[in-house]
């Protein structure tokens, strides 16, 4: 079983597949800390340092590794389902879940983290965030409402909720 987390970036793909993956006795997988793993550098320097078309090249990758992994939750990037084949690839060997969140909750969660680690985000500040997520999330939608399951509510609510979908009940 496998079981692929997507969603905006800050919408909870990593807390909450961590989360699941320990109450279900699963694996746990980060594609962006797997990338930054074998690339040796952090997502915002491969961003600065080799620009985004390399980056989505690795991400691609990333996704054809773990795409053979068993009995895992798959954290993806907030990009990772918007290019080549790679929501197909996602549907196609797995459950794909989609934490749907409104740009007003993602910018209120990114706030309180550190954009400067966010480097399609890094420049945009108080309504702008909000304004910036909500054209971008309109455009990634396409993609992610491709996903078998859509989900929204807190972390908790809906780890429970993922829970529930792999215990049958949902």
């Amino acid at each position: 079983m496998r079981i692929f987390l997507i969603g905006y970036m800050g919408s909870g793909k990593t807390t909450i597949g961590r989360l699941v993956a320990e109450r279900m006795n699963m694996n746990f997988t980060d594609m962006d800390e797997l990338i930054e793993r074998k690339a040796g550098k952090s997502v915002s320097e491969i961003f600065s340092d080799l620009g985004e078309d390399k980056f989505r090249e690795l991400e691609r990758n990333c996704l054809l590794e773990v795409a053979g992994y068993e009995q895992t939750i798959i954290s993806t990037g907030g990009g990772a389902p918007c290019f080549f084949d790679n929501m197909e690839i996602m549907n196609s060997l797995g459950d794909t879940i989609y934490i749907c969140l409104t740009p007003k909750q993602l910018a209120s969660r990114l706030r309180t983290t550190n954009l400067n680690n966010r480097p399609v985000l890094a420049s945009y500040q108080g309504n702008d965030l909000e304004k910036f997520i909500a054209s971008t999330l309109q455009k990634r939608e396409i993609f992610y409402n491709q996903a078998k399951i859509k989900i929204s509510g807190t972390d908790s609510q809906i780890a429970d909720k993922i829970i529930k979908h792999l215990q049958g009940e949902f």
